[in-house]
Protein backbone atom coordinates (compact mmCIF):
# COMPACT_ATOMS: atom_id res chain seq x y z
CA UNK A 1 0.00 0.00 0.00
CA UNK A 2 3.23 2.52 0.75
CA UNK A 3 4.39 1.86 -3.01
CA UNK A 4 1.60 4.86 -3.13
CA UNK A 5 5.11 7.17 -1.99
CA UNK A 6 6.80 6.11 -4.82
CA UNK A 7 5.59 8.70 -7.03
CA UNK A 8 6.13 12.06 -7.33
CA UNK A 9 2.92 13.80 -7.91
CA UNK A 10 1.44 11.96 -5.63
CA UNK A 11 3.49 13.54 -3.25
CA UNK A 12 3.02 16.76 -4.41
CA UNK A 13 -0.62 16.04 -4.05
CA UNK A 14 -0.20 15.08 -0.33
CA UNK A 15 1.87 18.26 0.31
CA UNK A 16 -0.35 20.56 -1.06
CA UNK A 17 -3.40 18.82 0.51
CA UNK A 18 -2.40 18.77 4.19
CA UNK A 19 -1.24 22.51 3.74
CA UNK A 20 -4.71 23.48 2.17
CA UNK A 21 -6.71 21.26 4.55
CA UNK A 22 -5.28 23.20 7.60
CA UNK A 23 -5.81 26.63 6.30
CA UNK A 24 -9.69 25.89 5.17
CA UNK A 25 -11.18 25.41 8.70
CA UNK A 26 -9.35 28.21 10.19
CA UNK A 27 -10.87 30.51 7.28
CA UNK A 28 -14.12 28.52 7.33
CA UNK A 29 -15.04 28.51 11.19
CA UNK A 30 -15.11 32.80 10.75
CA UNK A 31 -17.00 32.28 7.14
CA UNK A 32 -19.60 29.83 8.68
CA UNK A 33 -20.44 31.42 12.41
CA UNK A 34 -21.10 35.35 10.00
CA UNK A 35 -23.32 33.54 7.65
CA UNK A 36 -20.80 34.35 4.73
CA UNK A 37 -20.33 30.94 3.50
CA UNK A 38 -21.45 31.97 -0.09
CA UNK A 39 -18.15 34.39 -0.16
CA UNK A 40 -16.27 30.95 -0.49
CA UNK A 41 -18.34 29.71 -3.58
CA UNK A 42 -18.15 33.44 -5.14
CA UNK A 43 -14.28 33.74 -5.37
CA UNK A 44 -14.59 29.92 -6.04
CA UNK A 45 -15.91 31.11 -9.41
CA UNK A 46 -13.79 34.67 -9.29
CA UNK A 47 -10.78 32.42 -8.95
CA UNK A 48 -12.27 30.26 -12.42
CA UNK A 49 -12.13 33.90 -14.03
CA UNK A 50 -8.04 33.82 -12.59
CA UNK A 51 -7.57 30.49 -14.19
CA UNK A 52 -8.84 31.45 -17.30
CA UNK A 53 -6.72 33.97 -17.65
CA UNK A 54 -3.59 31.80 -16.45
CA UNK A 55 -4.37 29.36 -19.42
CA UNK A 56 -4.97 32.43 -22.06
CA UNK A 57 -1.49 33.83 -21.00
CA UNK A 58 0.99 30.96 -20.62
CA UNK A 59 1.13 32.14 -16.87
CA UNK A 60 1.05 29.46 -13.88
CA UNK A 61 -3.04 29.46 -13.03
CA UNK A 62 -2.17 29.32 -9.36
CA UNK A 63 -0.78 32.71 -9.50
CA UNK A 64 -3.12 34.24 -11.46
CA UNK A 65 -6.56 32.71 -9.41
CA UNK A 66 -4.53 34.04 -6.31
CA UNK A 67 -4.52 38.20 -7.89
CA UNK A 68 -7.95 38.14 -9.40
CA UNK A 69 -9.59 36.76 -6.62
CA UNK A 70 -7.34 38.86 -3.93
CA UNK A 71 -8.63 42.03 -6.20
CA UNK A 72 -12.18 40.88 -6.16
CA UNK A 73 -12.45 40.30 -2.48
CA UNK A 74 -11.95 44.02 -2.31
CA UNK A 75 -14.11 45.49 -4.63
CA UNK A 76 -16.80 42.76 -2.55
CA UNK A 77 -16.19 44.23 0.31
CA UNK A 78 -16.32 47.82 -1.09
CA UNK A 79 -19.66 46.89 -2.87
CA UNK A 80 -20.62 45.82 0.65
CA UNK A 81 -19.63 48.88 2.95
CA UNK A 82 -20.97 51.44 0.33
CA UNK A 83 -24.73 50.36 1.57
CA UNK A 84 -26.24 50.84 -2.41
CA UNK A 85 -26.00 46.78 -2.93
CA UNK A 86 -27.22 44.47 -0.12
CA UNK A 87 -24.20 42.14 0.59
CA UNK A 88 -25.96 38.70 -0.81
CA UNK A 89 -26.19 40.93 -4.04
CA UNK A 90 -22.65 41.80 -4.46
CA UNK A 91 -22.00 38.57 -4.08
CA UNK A 92 -24.02 37.88 -6.92
CA UNK A 93 -22.57 40.32 -9.68
CA UNK A 94 -19.38 38.81 -8.52
CA UNK A 95 -20.48 35.35 -8.89
CA UNK A 96 -22.12 35.89 -12.46
CA UNK A 97 -20.05 38.45 -13.62
CA UNK A 98 -17.01 36.63 -13.11
CA UNK A 99 -18.19 32.78 -14.12
CA UNK A 100 -19.29 35.00 -17.36
CA UNK A 101 -15.91 36.46 -17.62
CA UNK A 102 -14.28 32.83 -17.14
CA UNK A 103 -16.53 31.41 -20.48
CA UNK A 104 -15.80 34.37 -22.44
CA UNK A 105 -11.73 34.03 -21.84
CA UNK A 106 -11.87 30.05 -22.37
CA UNK A 107 -12.91 31.01 -25.42
CA UNK A 108 -10.37 33.25 -26.36
CA UNK A 109 -8.25 30.10 -25.44
CA UNK A 110 -9.88 27.95 -27.80
CA UNK A 111 -12.05 26.06 -25.43
CA UNK A 112 -12.17 23.12 -22.96
CA UNK A 113 -9.12 21.34 -22.00
CA UNK A 114 -7.20 18.52 -19.97
CA UNK A 115 -5.43 21.24 -17.62
CA UNK A 116 -8.86 23.43 -17.57
CA UNK A 117 -11.20 20.39 -16.60
CA UNK A 118 -8.43 19.65 -13.38
CA UNK A 119 -8.47 23.08 -12.09
CA UNK A 120 -12.19 22.59 -12.39
CA UNK A 121 -12.90 19.48 -10.40
CA UNK A 122 -9.33 18.89 -8.92
CA UNK A 123 -6.55 16.91 -9.71
CA UNK A 124 -3.32 15.47 -7.77
CA UNK A 125 -1.77 14.06 -11.07
CA UNK A 126 -1.09 17.93 -12.44
CA UNK A 127 0.16 19.30 -9.12
CA UNK A 128 3.32 20.81 -10.14
CA UNK A 129 6.08 21.76 -7.84
CA UNK A 130 6.12 25.38 -8.26
CA UNK A 131 2.63 25.49 -7.12
CA UNK A 132 3.41 23.60 -3.93
CA UNK A 133 6.15 26.03 -2.92
CA UNK A 134 3.14 28.80 -3.75
CA UNK A 135 0.59 26.76 -1.43
CA UNK A 136 3.72 26.35 1.00
CA UNK A 137 4.19 29.99 1.43
CA UNK A 138 1.05 31.91 1.14
CA UNK A 139 -0.71 28.93 3.56
CA UNK A 140 2.00 29.44 5.98
CA UNK A 141 1.12 33.27 5.80
CA UNK A 142 -2.63 33.07 6.40
CA UNK A 143 -2.24 30.73 9.12
CA UNK A 144 0.39 33.63 10.57
CA UNK A 145 -2.52 36.21 10.07
CA UNK A 146 -4.81 34.22 11.72
CA UNK A 147 -2.83 33.63 14.49
CA UNK A 148 -1.52 37.33 14.79
CA UNK A 149 -5.71 38.76 14.56
CA UNK A 150 -6.90 35.69 16.42
CA UNK A 151 -8.41 37.47 19.17
CA UNK A 152 -9.72 40.56 16.96
CA UNK A 153 -11.02 37.61 14.37
CA UNK A 154 -12.98 36.39 17.06
CA UNK A 155 -14.72 39.74 18.85
CA UNK A 156 -15.64 40.57 15.31
CA UNK A 157 -17.29 36.98 14.19
CA UNK A 158 -19.62 37.31 17.61
CA UNK A 159 -20.39 40.65 18.35
CA UNK A 160 -19.43 43.14 15.11
CA UNK A 161 -20.84 45.97 16.47
CA UNK A 162 -19.07 45.92 20.54
CA UNK A 163 -15.94 45.22 18.82
CA UNK A 164 -16.37 48.52 16.99
CA UNK A 165 -17.44 50.69 20.49
CA UNK A 166 -14.39 48.67 22.08
CA UNK A 167 -12.06 49.74 19.16
CA UNK A 168 -11.20 47.22 17.16
CA UNK A 169 -10.99 48.28 13.95
CA UNK A 170 -13.76 46.22 12.13
CA UNK A 171 -13.75 47.35 8.65
CA UNK A 172 -9.85 46.50 8.57
CA UNK A 173 -10.50 43.01 10.25
CA UNK A 174 -13.23 42.28 7.57
CA UNK A 175 -11.45 43.17 4.77
CA UNK A 176 -8.60 40.53 6.46
CA UNK A 177 -11.39 38.11 6.74
CA UNK A 178 -11.98 37.80 2.97
CA UNK A 179 -8.60 38.67 2.13
CA UNK A 180 -7.56 35.44 3.82
CA UNK A 181 -10.32 33.51 2.44
CA UNK A 182 -9.61 34.60 -1.37
CA UNK A 183 -5.83 33.05 -0.70
CA UNK A 184 -7.51 29.87 0.76
CA UNK A 185 -9.94 29.58 -1.79
CA UNK A 186 -7.07 30.38 -4.79
CA UNK A 187 -4.61 27.83 -2.82
CA UNK A 188 -7.38 24.58 -2.96
CA UNK A 189 -7.44 24.74 -6.79
CA UNK A 190 -5.28 22.47 -8.08
CA UNK A 191 -6.13 19.57 -5.57
CA UNK A 192 -9.77 20.43 -4.99
CA UNK A 193 -10.71 22.30 -8.12
CA UNK A 194 -12.84 25.55 -8.44
CA UNK A 195 -16.17 23.60 -8.29
CA UNK A 196 -15.52 21.98 -5.04
CA UNK A 197 -12.98 24.61 -3.32
CA UNK A 198 -15.85 26.14 -1.29
CA UNK A 199 -16.95 22.71 0.23
CA UNK A 200 -13.77 21.77 1.71
CA UNK A 201 -13.60 25.14 3.42
CA UNK A 202 -17.58 24.93 5.29
CA UNK A 203 -18.39 21.04 5.34
CA UNK A 204 -15.69 20.65 7.92
CA UNK A 205 -16.38 23.56 10.30
CA UNK A 206 -20.43 22.65 10.13
CA UNK A 207 -19.50 19.00 11.00
CA UNK A 208 -17.74 20.12 14.32
CA UNK A 209 -20.24 22.21 15.14
CA UNK A 210 -22.59 19.84 15.58
CA UNK A 211 -20.12 18.78 18.43
CA UNK A 212 -21.59 22.04 20.20
CA UNK A 213 -17.65 22.61 21.59
CA UNK A 214 -15.41 25.49 22.42
CA UNK A 215 -14.34 27.96 19.63
CA UNK A 216 -10.85 26.10 20.06
CA UNK A 217 -12.13 22.86 20.51
CA UNK A 218 -14.49 23.10 17.37
CA UNK A 219 -11.66 24.08 15.11
CA UNK A 220 -8.99 21.34 16.36
CA UNK A 221 -12.14 18.73 15.30
CA UNK A 222 -12.97 20.60 12.15
CA UNK A 223 -8.74 20.42 11.42
CA UNK A 224 -8.83 16.24 12.04
CA UNK A 225 -12.03 16.18 9.87
CA UNK A 226 -10.08 18.27 7.09
CA UNK A 227 -7.25 16.31 6.73
CA UNK A 228 -8.22 12.87 7.20
CA UNK A 229 -11.01 13.79 4.39
CA UNK A 230 -7.88 14.99 2.14
CA UNK A 231 -4.87 12.43 3.03
CA UNK A 232 -8.14 9.42 2.71
CA UNK A 233 -9.74 11.40 -0.72
CA UNK A 234 -6.14 11.29 -1.89
CA UNK A 235 -5.46 7.75 -1.07
CA UNK A 236 -8.81 6.22 -2.82
CA UNK A 237 -8.60 8.45 -5.53
CA UNK A 238 -5.35 7.14 -6.41
CA UNK A 239 -6.39 3.22 -5.72
CA UNK A 240 -9.71 3.34 -7.46
CA UNK A 241 -8.89 5.93 -10.03
CA UNK A 242 -11.26 8.09 -8.86
CA UNK A 243 -11.79 12.64 -8.69
CA UNK A 244 -9.49 13.48 -6.10
CA UNK A 245 -11.85 16.99 -5.78
CA UNK A 246 -15.02 15.15 -5.74
CA UNK A 247 -13.91 12.45 -3.58
CA UNK A 248 -12.56 14.42 -1.05
CA UNK A 249 -15.90 16.04 -0.45
CA UNK A 250 -17.38 13.02 -0.74
CA UNK A 251 -15.43 12.03 2.21
CA UNK A 252 -16.38 15.25 3.94
CA UNK A 253 -19.91 14.67 3.35
CA UNK A 254 -20.19 11.14 4.73
CA UNK A 255 -18.78 12.33 7.69
CA UNK A 256 -20.74 14.88 8.19
CA UNK A 257 -23.78 12.73 7.97
CA UNK A 258 -22.73 9.94 10.46
CA UNK A 259 -21.67 12.77 12.65
CA UNK A 260 -25.43 14.47 12.53
CA UNK A 261 -27.00 11.10 12.36
CA UNK A 262 -25.47 10.01 15.31
CA UNK A 263 -25.37 12.70 18.03
CA UNK A 264 -29.31 13.29 16.34
CA UNK A 265 -29.73 10.01 18.57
Amino acid sequence: MLDIFNYSFIVRGLEAGIIIAIIAPLIGIFLVLRRYSLIADTLAHVSLAGVAIGLLFKINPVITAIIASVLSSFGIERLRLSKKVYGESALAIFLSGSLASAVVILGLAHGFNVDLFSYLFGSIVTVKQSEVYTIAIVGLFVIATVFIFYKQLIYVTFDEDAAKISGIPTRFVNTLLILLSSLTVALAIPVIGVLLTSALIVIPVVTALQFKKSFKRTIIIAEIISIFSVIAGIFLSYYFNLATGGTIVLINLVIFCLVYLFLGL
